[in-house]
């Protein structure tokens, strides 16, 4: 049985875009599963004491903007700060990942391109079109979707309801066993972690 990784993410998260696919990577190194589950941030910052992105102190956002500026030339990778289509509705977009994972299809790569279209490519992801031009992009089988689309609003809410039980206050959010690590730039210290469970033979 592989060693799992259960990955909370938001497609409104610029974090979770600037973390590429270093996840995918990390867990093929060690021969670990990940457990891909989209949930509600707003929800999960409404009830754990998060601020929305305009109503905190214009220090706080003017600092914001540097970080993803100074973390996207580390991780060289395009971002634009003020994307035209953000905040938007991710839920749609949320619920057909959901369905591709229920449908046993790999979604690291089908995640990536949801927040690429947000976070560089401008595009609106609450769009059905749009939905529908990254699944052609990908070759996903969309017929191998729908009988699943029907519970993936559930498995949404499911999702923010784990989070805010797991301790995930924010995106991206990676727990391991009983290790919690909040941020891209955390990463390593699970590539660590999974590191010594391996040389502990766990």
């Amino acid at each position: 049985m592989p060693t799992s990784i259960d990955y909370y993410f938001s497609l409104l998260s610029p974090f979770t875009y600037l973390a590429g696919t270093r996840l995918e990577t990390i867990a093929a190194r060690h021969g670990a599963a990940i457990r891909y589950r989209p949930f509600d941030i707003m929800k999960v910052f409404a009830e754990t004491g998060g601020v929305p992105l305009g109503q905190r102190h214009w220090s706080r956002q003017e600092y914001r903007l540097q970080e993803l500026r100074r973390l996207a030339k580390h991780n060289q990778m395009s971002i634009n700060l003020k994307p035209a289509h953000w905040p938007t509705d991710p839920a749609p977009a949320s619920a057909v990942l959901i369905a591709a994972q229920q449908a046993g299809q790999s979604i690291g790569l089908l995640s990536h391109a949801f927040l690429r279209a947000v976070w560089h490519e401008e595009k609106n992801i609450a769009d059905q079109a749009v939905i529908d031009e990254i699944l052609a992009a990908n070759d996903v089988d969309t017929a191998r979707l729908a009988p699943h689309m029907a519970d993936a609003p559930g498995i949404y809410a499911q999702n923010t309801q784990d989070a805010l039980a797991n301790g995930v206050f924010g995106a991206p959010f990676y727990i391991l066993g009983t290790e919690r690590f909040w941020g891209q730039d955390r990463l390593s210290f699970l590539d660590a972690e999974l590191k010594e469970l391996a040389e502990q033979g766990l």
